[in-house]
């Protein structure tokens, strides 16, 4: 089968589109014929090694952790599935870029409604998992105020809708040219992180400071300047590494790989399909162009996901 492969921690440009062995369904796995894929920013990390002592891999790497497709082969012991299903699943740390990737099943992987498309399915397991996870760490509410950092991106854009679905007032920074597109996906409101700062903008919208903030952007002691715009008391959430205390009256809330619940990936898909989840897919490319894709992913700002189509 063709792979987007890494042969070792290496730069960006050292990946192929290589031949490679299929995998077999072994006992409690499932073989999914892939259609399409999406990138992550860990996905460029897992390659060059940048996070080598928090998440090593093997190689060689078969790059990515979303696809969506049709089951191939079920392993002894699994029920639920049979080839022929339309899936959507996250893969893991690895093997997603490919015609063929294997799937353990459980809340992590889930059929794929008639109405949702390969390439739009593809988009959604890690980033809207994530969402999920962040804004149920925080317990977020309805009539709370939420400002998302990052709201443009592949998390940002599942937990700017999420959020707003839940009742929250969202605030959301975008630049001038995206503002109009995060109001459409639910935010209130929106600060322009370009031409402002931040916190000073979101503070005028919600005086005395937000319930809780989404930093998907900032890490380290950065986090530290985004807690600004929270209130006393009030909660910051990341999905990267901060400072275990802030400065001020505010709690910082990790998350460095997600556990969804079982039944979080079918909601997602569901609300996908009727249309109550927007998925935006910023750009795609064919399995042949998959190196391209990845250095766009990593070198332009792409609003959305990055979606790699399997013939």
């Amino acid at each position: 089968m063709k792979a987007l492969v890494s042969a070792d921690y290496q730069p960006l440009d050292g990946l192929t589109v290589a031949d490679l062995p299929t995998p077999s369904a072994g006992p409690g796995e499932v073989v999914v014929r892939v259609e399409a894929a999406a990138l992550n920013p860990l996905d460029l990390a897992l390659i060059t090694g940048a996070m080598k002592d928090f998440f090593p891999v093997e190689h060689p790497l078969v790059v990515g952790m979303d696809a969506a497709g049709t089951v191939a082969e079920v392993g002894t012991g699994v029920t639920g599935y049979a080839p022929g299903d339309a899936v959507l699943a996250f893969t893991g740390q690895a093997g997603a870029v490919a015609e063929y990737t294997v799937v353990t099943p459980g809340p992590k992987l889930a059929r794929r409604p008639s109405a949702l498309d390969a390439v739009r399915a593809a988009a959604i397991p890690e980033s809207g998992m994530t969402a999920v996870c962040l804004l149920r760490a925080v317990g977020l509410s309805a009539g709370q105020s939420v400002l998302v950092i990052g709201a443009t991106g592949g998390v940002g854009l599942y937990a700017v809708q999420l959020a707003a679905a839940l009742g929250a007032k969202v605030i959301a920074t975008a630049t001038a040219q995206d503002a109009d597109y995060v109001r459409g996906l639910g935010a209130a409101g929106t600060v322009d992180y370009r031409a402002a700062d931040v916190v000073a903008e979101a503070l005028a919208l919600v005086p005395g400071g937000v319930d809780v903030v989404v930093d998907l952007v900032n890490n380290g002691e950065g986090l530290a300047g985004s807690a600004r715009a929270a209130r006393p008391g009030g909660r910051l959430v990341s999905p990267l590494f901060g400072p275990a205390e802030l400065d001020r009256d505010v709690t910082p809330v990790y998350i460095g790989t997600f556990d969804p619940l079982p039944g979080d990936l079918e909601d997602l898909a569901n609300r996908a399909a009727d249309g109550r989840l927007r998925i935006e897919v910023g750009a795609r490319y064919p399995l042949d162009d998959a190196v391209r894709a990845v250095a766009d992913f990593a070198g332009t700002h792409i609003r959305g996901k990055v979606v790699v189509t399997v013939p």
